[in-house]
């Protein structure tokens, strides 16, 4: 996708032929980025101001790329059928769509309401998780089904972007709760509930499946080029993210399983917070490996490539498994960490960003 106007203006026609689902990583990184900010558990002059306009700016890019996916769909529709047949290594990114659609929806509900209004912004939230959950479970059932039936793989060639299918069910897990007190008492909370508990088991366990392959992967045959490098920042996906969904799941207990008493709803926050600071001491180690190679690896020349968004999305669900945590904790080291990881967070979205609207500008991305 080269540009946008005329030849006459000195840009290029936009060229859709090669837009693919890993564009969506883009509006991720954008969406978590503002619904990072309004998740940060201090309360600095401006961050809800900034929330509202990142986010405002992820719904806008998720209206552009869908709509211009629907008109690559519609001209190029056997190129994206045999993508996702044919090219392993492309199929995996429609983990992608979904979890833009969850995380700009959430964002709707947590910073959307002055920008659209509280009523819209509710509908807006209901209706892109609605939306984003099918689409997870469809990938995540779809893709690995094709991997085993008809991708040509090897396990000693995995690498990070394997998980991009099977994490798109905890995005939704994590965000679901968040509906549970708009809808009425009883079955329809404890629904939402258990199906939530439901992909987040589902996800947990396929990631703690995949990976060992991956590393096992990663350790064998390294990763096969060098712009793949900051795929590693996708393995902290499934564990900030979880880390998340736990916290989330402890708050909906008392409105959606009255039943369970107070004493439920303890056990769930105790539960919570032992996962979220075990799985967090496992993705700070994690991130530090990331850090450190991705460091390497830019010494060496890497390039800018979209990957470079694997540095977003990522690193925003370890700043809301922080915030979580400080918020049920108390414990000031945990809000330090949350607005520390945040301004990492920050960093990579703006470089990203700019990176990316410099080569669209110069025809040198898709």
């Amino acid at each position: 996708m080269a540009t946008l106007l005329a030849p006459r203006t000195g840009l290029r026609t936009l060229d859709l032929s090669r837009l693919g689902p890993n564009w969506y990583a883009a509006v991720m990184g954008t969406a978590i980025t503002g619904n990072g900010a309004a998740a940060l558990p201090v309360d600095v002059p401006g961050r809800l101001a900034l929330a509202e306009a990142v986010w405002t700016l992820s719904l806008l890019l998720l209206a552009a790329l869908s709509a211009a996916r629907a008109v690559h769909l519609l001209r190029h529709r056997e190129q994206a059928r045999r993508t996702l047949l044919d090219d392993p290594a492309a199929a995996v990114f429609y983990g992608c769509p979904p979890m833009a659609l969850l995380a700009v929806g959430y964002g709707a509900l947590a910073v959307g309401g002055p920008v659209v209004g509280e009523r819209a912004g509710l509908a807006l939230y209901a209706v892109l998780w609605g939306a984003g959950t099918l689409y997870a479970l469809v990938v995540a059932a779809g893709l690995p089904y094709l991997m085993i039936t008809r991708h040509r793989l090897s396990a000693l060639e995995a690498n990070p972007t394997w998980l991009l299918p099977v994490v798109a069910p905890m995005v939704a897990a994590a965000l679901g709760p968040a509906l549970v007190p708009h809808l009425p008492e009883g079955a329809a909370r404890q629904a939402l509930l258990y199906g939530c508990a439901a992909m987040f088991g589902a996800s947990l366990l396929a990631t703690l499946v995949l990976l060992p392959v991956v590393f096992g992967g990663l350790v064998h045959s390294k990763l096969p080029a060098v712009v793949l490098t900051p795929s590693l920042f996708l393995v902290l996906g499934p564990l900030g993210q979880s880390t998340t969904a736990v916290h989330q799941f402890a708050d909906a207990v008392p409105s959606a399983l009255p039943g369970a008493g107070r004493t439920g709803a303890e056990v769930a926050r105790g539960l919570a917070e032992v996962y979220g600071v075990a799985v967090m001491g496992f993705a700070l180690l994690w991130l530090a490996v990331a850090l450190v190679a991705n460091g390497r690896a830019l010494r060496a020349g890497m390039p800018f490539a979209m990957t470079w968004w694997a540095f977003t999305f990522p690193v925003g669900t370890l700043v809301t498994g922080a915030a979580a945590l400080a918020r049920h904790t108390g414990f000031g080291g945990f809000t330090a960490l949350a607005a520390g990881l945040w301004l990492l967070l920050f960093t990579a979205w703006a470089v990203a960003s700019a990176h990316t609207v410099a080569g669209l500008r110069a025809g040198r991305l898709l």
